[in-house]
């Protein structure tokens, strides 16, 4: 886990900005010695949004399947997608 004081911000915001660059990870922010915020470039939360969301479509899919749900066939996915994709570029 890394912790820094909310002071690290404040005195040298460049270095902060970079160090969080650098990590890669989320950075957890104490003021009074007392967790306080947690802050992550924006390539670190880009990912993590696109985790949860991709996260979020497998539990829809696995309940489906659970259920009953019809699947598709590799060729019927792929004839969908090609579809899509055509469709996006008009």
């Amino acid at each position: 886990m890394n912790i820094k004081p909310s002071t690290s911000i404040r005195q040298d915001y460049n270095g902060f900005s970079r160090y969080c660059h650098e990590i890669d990870e989320p950075v957890f922010i104490t003021r009074n010695g007392e967790a306080d915020l947690v802050v992550m470039s924006h390539e670190a939360y880009r990912r993590m949004e696109a985790r949860i969301k991709l996260q979020s479509k497998l539990l829809v899919a696995e309940k489906q399947v659970a259920e009953g749900a019809e699947l598709l066939d590799h060729d019927q996915v792929m004839a969908r997608m090609r579809r899509k994709i055509n469709a996006a570029k008009e």
